[in-house]
């Protein structure tokens, strides 16, 4: 970026709360340690708006740069895909200007002849037969470029669900601890999610619709350094096109533990939340035919945390789960702050989202990496 921007008059969200109204000075795409800009500068009014870091979705599905624009119309300028049925569609999307920058898991780990290969469009390849072939799975990702490590845990209860073994889930996050990656995991039930922790994952991502957490579970969500990406909007999505089909119906009058009900999942991230573990924002987004549910890209982040804070979260807390502690989670040590020196990617909103976290969606102005990409003006 050639002429600075100066954004005037903005409440800076930083520390959970705002800023008094300041000036603050982007150049060469990045957030300058300056309010005095140059006499060149392009003048941006904020009118005693907000100024946010630029959200970052924590779980999303893309493939196309429509997907990527809608998203940062808004204010998503970071996104973490999780599994791209459409490798080659998604890894291209990458480190393109003007659009949000896309990390991504690539092929996700599951068990062979998982529903993740043959009816979501994962090669063969990504079935994981055994704690020996973690490694391999691993090295393929390394060569792919993934930027983490996905690993799709299915529950055994559920029929046809070709699960991975415990000790493959464990062999994968100690061959990826090894690579340098972070692990995901996919988590659909109380079991699941046990199974991850156990094994040392990084990251869970969704949560448990059919039971809340028992002790035991509880002990180890106190135990272990995991972080939650519940994506709430999705499990709401879950609940109302699994949940209520026949079948799921039948079966969850003989096994107690496939009753679905989306309180179960708010109570899980209320357990996190009082256990001291990090809460992100992720949406899910996605159109994949074989997905139960689509969350829009873009728009479903604010419903996500608007989700957060009816499950305990402080709009505070909820605002810094899609900003810094999203950031620092997945070590992107450039963003999710406005401080001087970190990538100008940023939103401009009206209101105070602290008090009222709808009043993030009343996106004005929209930067990534100091070039204004979305503007109501």
């Amino acid at each position: 970026m050639n002429v600075e921007t100066a954004l005037v008059d903005v409440r800076v969200f930083a520390g959970g709360r705002l800023s008094p109204p300041r000036t603050v000075v982007l150049a060469d795409g990045e957030i300058t340690d300056r309010e005095t800009p140059a006499a060149t500068a392009d003048v941006v009014d904020g009118r005693g708006g907000t100024l946010l870091p630029g959200f970052i979705d924590c779980h999303a599905h893309v493939s196309t740069s429509e997907h990527l624009r809608a998203m940062a119309a808004h204010g998503v300028t970071t996104v973490l895909d999780m599994g791209a049925p459409q490798f080659d569609a998604t890894m291209a999307l990458k480190h393109r200007p003007g659009l949000p920058t896309l990390l991504s898991a690539g092929r996700p780990a599951s068990g062979p002849g998982s529903m993740f290969i043959t009816k979501m469009g994962h090669p063969p390849s990504t079935g994981v037969s055994g704690p020996d072939d973690a490694p391999r799975f691993v090295a393929d990702r390394v060569d792919e470029q993934s930027d983490y490590v996905k690993i799709l845990l299915e529950d055994p209860r559920v029929p046809g669900a070709k699960p991975l073994r415990d000790d493959t889930v464990a062999a994968l996050v100690a061959a990826a601890h090894e690579a340098g990656l972070l692990t995901v995991a996919h988590v659909v039930s109380a079991a699941t999610m046990r199974t991850a922790l156990t094994a040392g994952v990084d990251v869970v991502t969704h949560t448990a619709v059919s039971s809340e957490p028992d002790e035991d579970l509880l002990r180890l969500i106190a135990e272990r350094p995991v972080t939650i990406v519940p994506t709430l909007t999705m499990m709401d999505g879950v609940v109302h096109a699994i949940g209520r089909k026949p079948l799921m119906r039948v079966l969850s009058v003989v096994v107690k533990d496939l009753r679905m009900d989306y309180r179960h999942a708010s109570a899980t991230v209320a357990a996190f939340r009082r256990a001291g573990r990090t809460v992100l924002v992720g949406t899910d987004a996605n159109d994949e035919p074989g997905a139960p549910f689509h969350p829009a890209h873009g728009r479903s982040i604010h419903e996500e945390l608007a989700r957060l804070v009816d499950a305990g979260l402080t709009p505070a807390e909820a605002l810094d789960g899609a900003t810094r502690s999203a950031a620092d989670v997945f070590r992107l040590t450039d963003r999710g702050r406005i401080a001087a020196g970190c990538r100008a990617d940023l939103l401009l909103v009206d209101g105070d989202p602290t008090v009222d976290v709808g009043a993030a969606a009343n996106v004005e102005s929209v930067w990534i990496a100091g070039e204004r990409v979305f503007s109501t003006a």
